[in-house]
């Protein structure tokens, strides 16, 4: 059975709450806020990599794993590495791709 979620609007999620669970999500797992394996990294990666997975599924017009894009001369090949230079510091992402 599907289940239909609730569209999020800003009076649903506090993000004040939210950046107080997640660092004490990391600090209880001995994750660092900062560096190649802490939290903002990891968080940056994260949203980058969603991003990127929407965009690609609005451009193709189906979704990932969707049977739909069988066979309609344009889908997914897979990703490639690539490093984004941020605020933070290095990223390594992985940027899906096309035929």
């Amino acid at each position: 059975m599907t289940e239909t979620l609730e569209p999020v609007t800003d009076d649903q999620v506090d993000p004040q709450r939210l950046a107080e669970q997640l660092l004490a999500q990391a600090k209880e797992q001995g994750v660092d806020l900062v560096g190649p394996d802490g939290l903002l990294n990891q968080l940056t990666k994260n949203v980058l990599e969603t991003a990127l997975d929407a965009e690609m599924s609005e451009h193709l017009g189906y979704d990932k794993h969707d049977p739909a894009g069988r066979g309609s001369g344009n889908s997914r090949n897979g990703t490639r590495a690539k490093t984004v230079l941020t605020e933070i510091g290095p990223v390594e992402i992985e940027v899906p791709r096309d035929t």
